[in-house]
């Protein structure tokens, strides 16, 4: 039982990971159709913000969440104007776009922070562990959980219960038409890409004290949140939800029995094949023809 217990922690404090990071890109992806491959890089960003607070202005991790989450917003914001209103009609273009977004903001922090590892410091108050059923987790782990699913519950109330997700759900089935009944398009657009690039920021500052925070940390993650969406199916939440929770599941069990690099490629060989036989994913919104 106790081995049991254990082993669904484990996969649900990976859960919360996938969750955390994968909730920003499945909102970017699945309204705007943006292939935003500077979605690790916002995570990167929270983790340095996070340890630029906690070693500049001796803010704690838990204070430091909300400056996070709107520095990293705002930044979604200017290279949303900057940029990636320009490529919505090329999708394909803002592959190589985001991309060079990436590449450029590594070499950037680079520069300014230097490249060697930092590391942020878990809140004491959070540093112990429950046992739960027998099983020991981390209570920060735990935390890490109510914050993904927090926020999970957050979204899905903007979007399906507020007007604003009245109109994304408008834009996202058919933009020309929902801009012919009065929904600006640009701003939706552009309020997406803050909310998502400020949710992949937060991701990032919560997994700084589980992680060294590094300029090519967010390239995994990326991967990662990459095959949640596209498993999920894309533009469902839910869905979003239920494959973090499978993945993350399944890699802790086979991390036990071998180890993180096989696990890694066996899901992602479970993935490939489900895609093969269901392209639109697990998930997938049924809209009216």
């Amino acid at each position: 039982m106790d081995f049991v217990v254990s082993q669904i922690l484990t996969g649900l404090s990976l859960s919360s990971i996938l969750l955390l990071v994968a909730l920003g890109l499945a909102i970017i992806y699945g309204v705007t159709g943006v292939i935003n491959l500077a979605h690790g890089e916002f995570v990167m960003l929270g983790a340095y913000c996070a340890w630029l607070l906690q070693t500049e202005f001796g803010w704690s991790l838990i204070t430091s969440l909300a400056v996070v989450f709107a520095a990293i917003a705002a930044l979604g914001w200017l290279i949303e104007v900057a940029v990636i209103r320009h490529l919505y009609d090329r999708p394909l273009d803002t592959i190589l776009a985001t991309w060079g977004l990436g590449v450029m903001t590594q070499q950037i922090v680079r520069l300014t922070a230097g490249g060697e590892l930092r590391y942020v410091q878990m809140p004491p108050s959070l540093s112990g562990s429950v046992r739960i059923l027998g099983a020991t987790d981390s209570t920060y782990r735990l935390f890490v959980l109510g914050v993904a699913l927090g926020l999970f519950v957050l979204t899905w109330c903007i979007y399906r219960y507020t007007s604003f997700g009245l109109k994304l759900r408008a834009i996202t089935q058919n933009r020309a038409i929902a801009s012919s009944f009065g929904i600006n398009s640009a701003r939706a657009y552009r309020l997406t890409f803050a909310y998502g690039a400020g949710i992949a920021g937060l991701a990032g500052a919560l997994i700084s004290p589980l992680k060294s925070v590094s300029p090519e940390m967010g390239t995994t993650y990326v991967v990662d949140a990459f095959m949640v969406v596209v498993l999920g199916g894309v533009q469902s939440l839910v869905g979003t939800l239920a494959s973090s929770a499978v993945l993350g599941e399944a890699s802790g069990l086979l991390a036990y029995y071998s180890n993180d690099t096989i696990a890694k490629a066996l899901v992602l060989i479970a993935i490939v094949i489900i895609i093969r036989f269901r392209p639109q994913g697990l998930f997938a919104l049924r809209v009216r023809a």
